[in-house]
């Protein structure tokens, strides 16, 4: 498998290289798959360093289509993989059928949610991490995307800080580490 992001397709990076350069860090890492054939080459090279890894390995997939998104891509039951975090993608109005599928799983779930999108579904995302103690957020930002330190901050107030994770772009990311003194 290579390591790239859509709409990119092909890189000089190989999820093999990459993974025997991590295993010395002591970083976490995040494997974000998008299509399901990558999915299981990616775990056999995943299953022969993990002895090494001194961190969280977090294996990410829409297994629902997300706002504004197309037909599923992943199959969840395709991706469970031991005691990873395991991530799923998903449109605010889903957050039912998210727990339903994550009932079952043993291990920690995180619900990436979109930074400008949490405000107005802080209600249900507050439902959804009731549900077990297992679940966290991973707030996360697109390019594009319009919000404000105020909404991270909002997000900060309403939610647990040991079970919210921030994946955010510059500048807001500095913004956000200045206002919460970090």
């Amino acid at each position: 498998p290579i390591m790239a992001h859509p709409p990119e397709t092909d890189s000089d990076n190989t999820l093999q290289e990459w993974l025997k350069e991590i295993v010395n860090t002591n970083k976490g890492i995040k494997l974000d798959f998008k299509s399901l054939e990558a999915v299981r080459p990616s775990l056999e090279l995943l299953e022969h360093v993990k002895q090494h890894l001194r961190r969280p390995v977090w294996i990410n997939a829409d297994i629902l289509p997300g706002p504004n998104g197309n037909n599923t891509v992943v199959d969840a039951k395709e991706i469970l993989f031991n005691q990873m975090v395991f991530t799923v993608g998903y449109d605010w109005m889903m957050v039912k059928e998210m727990a339903q599928i994550c009932n079952t799983l043993s291990q920690p779930v995180t619900f990436p949610v979109r930074a400008a999108l949490v405000r107005q579904s802080i209600s249900e995302l507050c439902w959804l991490i009731q549900q077990s103690d297992r679940y966290s957020l991973t707030v996360w930002t697109g390019k594009e995307d319009v919000y404000s330190v105020e909404d991270l901050l909002y997000i900060r107030e309403n939610f647990d800080k040991s079970r919210v994770y921030y994946d955010i772009l510059e500048p807001q990311n500095s913004e956000f580490k200045k206002a919460i003194g970090v």
